[in-house]
């Protein structure tokens, strides 16, 4: 039997429990209101895994600190890997950890550069069942406080949405690299119920109460939206392939951006291309120029 290739699979469906898939699936039938409902509880639950094997050594060879990021009142765990002067912050995507950006860190240590890094609220070793993009903003905005100043940035997916976001508001950054990053929270919402098999319904009625949850259009989060207010040099990467993520959000995200860099890749999904040689050649160049 041939192996299936994870990478063409999104996230959600390869993350989510076949129990809670047959769960949410009823509830749809049932009631669009109720699915949503229960749509939006599963929409801000992280799934956990084991740290793969290429995370281990930043895992280990990092000074690991937990923090509480006063604006949420939520703990992180931070990872301090290497000594240099010459800071860059790492952002992890959702459903993963500090350490997910390992192979891109491996290299910026390399030409003399050390990164912090974060598990988010509920992601990794950090405390909690529940997240949400917001809580990412935040811990950016106080790591600049307390673990800063950064010369760069990098953000893979959710990651890449909060540093936009973060960039546009204040954070004080040289340079900014997002991989695999969304645009619209609108398709992200009509992307995950998709995934988990609700109709669009439940997806605007979850869309809905979220923008009601939170007090605004939670669209205004939206990569292109920030983009128009980031100055700094940006390179955003994305995968023709990426599952996850339709690669036409990197270029909404770049036509926003006033000094953007488009680079599109082929056959690395949404997760693969964060090892890929060649993508972290680029990555390194474009940060250390």
């Amino acid at each position: 039997m041939a192996k299936i290739d994870k990478d063409l699979i999104p996230v959600q469906a390869l993350l989510v429990p076949k129990p809670i898939l047959y769960l949410g699936k009823v509830l749809n039938w049932i009631s669009p209101f109720l699915a949503s409902r229960f749509g939006a509880r599963l929409f801000l639950t992280p799934f956990k895994y084991n740290r793969p094997e290429r995370e281990k050594n930043m895992a280990l060879d990092s000074r690991k600190e937990i923090i509480r990021i006063e604006k949420i009142n939520r703990e992180v765990v931070v990872y301090n890997y290497g000594n240099s002067d010459k800071k860059i912050l790492l952002a992890h995507g959702w459903s993963g950890s500090g350490t997910q950006l390992s192979k891109i860190a491996d290299q910026l240590l390399i030409k003399g550069y050390s990164t912090i890094s974060f598990d988010a609220p509920a992601h990794g070793e950090a405390s909690g069942k529940r997240s949400s993009m917001l809580h990412f903003i935040e811990t950016i905005h106080q790591l600049e406080k307390t673990h800063g100043p950064f010369k760069a940035a990098i953000g893979h997916s959710l990651g890449g949405m909060s540093l936009l976001r973060a960039a546009k508001f204040g954070f004080g950054i040289e340079k900014l690299v997002i991989i695999g990053t969304a645009n619209s929270i609108t398709k992200i919402t009509q992307n995950f119920v998709k995934n988990l098999q609700l109709s669009q319904k439940t997806g605007r009625l979850m869309k809905q109460y979220f923008d009601k949850r939170y007090g605004e259009d939670l669209d205004n989060y939206s990569g292109g939206i920030s983009a128009e207010g980031v100055d700094i040099p940006t390179l955003v990467v994305h995968d023709k392939n990426d599952v996850d993520v339709h690669y036409s959000a990197a270029k909404e995200i770049h036509e926003k951006l006033k000094n953007g860099t488009l680079i599109l890749t082929e056959k690395l999904g949404h997760r693969k291309i964060l090892g890929d040689k060649e993508v972290i050649d680029t990555i390194v160049d474009f940060i250390s120029k």
